[in-house]
């Protein structure tokens, strides 16, 4: 009966954890529906596996964990579409029920390793932390020989460059493409935007860097 309270306040811990995770940190600030049911997923699985393996113990415990080891090195996040930062959240469920899910570990000390890795995942993730900081790949209608004149392109389209990659230089097509990490202009100081009618346009698809 003593075994049972102490998984289910474990169980409970860990729930709570993720919970916050889940529905405190991560979807306010990434609204992804598709990857809560993930996160939810991964981490009351791993859990329960846990929680079985330290029951079994030595009647099969180590054959199981080298299973377990086995299945989860084959997880490839494969998806485009999965952000850098959604990746950090997998590793953080991930990590949660492994720490909830050790039986022998004081429920006292797991609180506090669960706590410590909510406040990382809080703060590392926070929208106030380099919230100018951005990431776009830009495909522009003009190769430019000079990288003072890329620079100037780029920041009189998007802000203050701060790192870019020129990814293909096309002379056939006159087309550049540039995957350009920048700051955005501070509020009211937008940066002109280019005019239909000028000889160099430019698309670009943006996303916000982790």
């Amino acid at each position: 009966m003593d075994s049972l309270r102490h998984l289910a306040a474990h169980l409970g811990l860990d729930l709570a954890a993720v919970c916050l995770l889940t529905f405190a940190i991560y979807y306010p600030r990434h609204r992804r529906r598709d990857l809560v049911p993930a996160y939810l997923a991964l981490n009351v699985a791993l859990f329960t596996v846990v929680a079985a393996l330290a029951e079994v113990g030595g009647n099969g415990g180590t054959a199981l964990g080298f299973g377990l080891f086995g299945v989860l090195s084959i997880i490839r996040l494969r998806s485009d579409s999965v952000q850098h930062e959604e990746v950090a959240y997998y590793f953080t469920t991930l990590v949660l029920g492994l720490i909830c899910g050790l039986p022998h570990l004081a429920l006292s000390l797991a609180a506090a390793l669960s706590a410590l890795l909510l406040l990382v995942i809080y703060g590392a993730d926070h929208p106030r932390l380099f919230a100018r900081s951005r990431r776009t790949v830009v495909t522009l209608d003009a190769v430019h020989s000079d990288p003072a004149a890329l620079r100037a392109d780029l920041a009189r389209r998007l802000g203050e460059p701060l790192h870019w990659t020129v990814m293909e230089v096309d002379f056939v097509r006159d087309l550049t493409v540039v995957d350009v990490r920048y700051r955005e202009p501070e509020p009211g100081a937008g940066t002109r935007l280019a005019e239909p009618s000028e000889a160099v346009r430019a698309t670009a698809t943006a996303w916000e860097a982790a």
